[in-house]
């Protein structure tokens, strides 16, 4: 018998599975450190990827406007601003002539502390620092697929954009960072219903971007409005910077994705009758909306047909009103799929994603919630993932293969055929 151990709250879940049955147990690979975080930025900003350095791009007297991330993603813009800036005053740029527009997308607008918090005192009072305003956009054009461009006023009239962000992946985007800064960052909600609805498609999902007609429209969209220059890092699981990467923002952002699948990406030779998958325990399993994450990387290791079991104490209920509305008033998880599809909405898009997973396999959930009420959203209730475990095998039979993803929001299985992993 093989133990493995799941983080589950504060506590740990733990299951035996025999070892003729386990495929194996996914964890991330080793991390590669640099120097420092500040090191590395700098070395990115002198060696650019796919462009030319910014002393190339930018001039004297224009406009600038660095779109980043909100509050709600982990891109350490108070890390990385300083060192961009350096870069622009070196150029000949003026603090006046730079406005710093934080990408909110879907979400809610920041408090002035807020802001300050992102970016830092000094950053904060020598520079303009705003949220982007959905509600004053200009009108760039319409991709192929029928989105409209339409961008923040502030950032489609600056003479010059620059992007900054994190990579990570993106369970439809792909990956985030590149021109998600733009779409869905600085963009309309009808543009952002235009892209996101594309998540029903089966291509649009983590790891994938060449072929994922979501994430071609969002650099459509992009292209149209123009990125000078991208900035964007990846972090360690303390969201301290391992690598920077700058330059276009395509071919950039490439390399970026590149280098995060060195970390996380985990080759399998098979998918796997029942997948164990845990967030690793608290902060990241407080609630299923957080949980989700784990849930969607698991997919990828499932068969058709399969058990996924999500363990995540899910102390804090669904932890969003909208998703669990959404959850709570369909019928039938089909149903959630065509209400995405005709009106993205932030929460319900993770109620589609839970919709499509229960369309290739059964979802059985370790948690703390109610039994009748994880019957509500289609999933199967157990308290224990050693129950769970056992059910699995009962549905499977005792010859069913297992793996097992402690840190299943962290990584993303791939299913490579044996001789290309290694193999003979």
């Amino acid at each position: 018998m093989v133990k493995i151990a799941f983080g589950y709250g504060t506590t740990v879940q733990n299951v035996e599975v025999p070892e003729e049955n386990l495929l194996g147990v996914l964890t991330a690979n080793p991390v590669c450190t640099p120097p420092g975080e500040e090191e590395e930025i700098r070395r990115a900003l002198r060696e650019p990827i796919g462009s030319k350095p910014l002393s190339e791009i930018v001039n004297p007297g224009e406009k600038i406007a660095i779109v980043t991330s909100d509050i709600t993603r982990p891109m350490p813009t108070h890390a990385v601003l300083p060192l961009l800036l350096d870069e622009l005053f070196r150029c000949g740029v003026k603090p006046g002539d730079i406005i710093l527009v934080f990408a909110l997308g879907s979400h809610r607008k920041h408090s002035e502390e807020e802001k300050r918090k992102l970016v830092g005192d000094c950053i904060y009072e020598s520079i303009r620092c705003i949220d982007g305003d959905t509600e004053d956009c200009v009108h760039l054009g319409v991709t192929a697929g029928g989105t409209p461009v339409d961008i923040v006023r502030t950032v489609a009239e600056a003479d010059r954009r620059i992007c900054l962000g994190n990579i990570e992946y993106h369970y439809f985007a792909g990956y985030s960072g590149g021109a998600k800064a733009i779409m869905p960052g600085v963009s309309t909600k009808a543009a952002i219903q235009s892209n996101h609805s594309r998540m029903v498609d089966p291509k649009a999902c983590a790891g994938n971007l060449e072929d994922n007609p979501l994430r071609r429209d969002i650099e459509e969209a992009a292209a149209i409005c123009g990125v000078d220059f991208i900035l964007n890092v990846v972090l360690d699981e303390h969201k301290k910077v391992i690598k920077a990467f700058a330059g276009d923002a395509v071919a950039a952002h490439r390399c970026g994705c590149a280098f995060l699948d060195t970390l996380y990406q985990k080759k399998i030779d098979r998918r796997a009758d029942i997948v164990l998958v845990s967030q690793g325990g608290a902060p990241k399993d407080l609630n299923l909306y957080q949980t989700q994450k784990a849930l969607d990387n698991a997919k990828h290791a499932v068969k058709d047909g399969g058990t996924i079991i999500l363990i995540g104490a899910c102390r804090e209920g669904l932890g969003d009103e909208v998703f669990q509305e959404w959850m709570l008033s369909a019928g039938e998880p089909k149903q959630l799929i065509s209400r995405v599809g005709e009106h993205f909405e932030l929460g319900g898009h993770k109620a589609a994603a839970i919709a499509m997973v229960l369309e290739h396999a059964d979802i059985f959930l370790v948690s703390e919630l109610a039994p009748d009420f994880v019957r509500k959203l289609f999933l199967v209730p157990f308290q224990t993932a050693r129950d769970a475990l056992d059910a699995a095998f009962r549905k499977a039979g005792r010859q069913a293969r297992v793996l097992a993803m402690p840190h299943g929001g962290s990584t993303l299985p791939k299913v490579v055929p044996f001789t290309e992993n290694g193999g003979k």
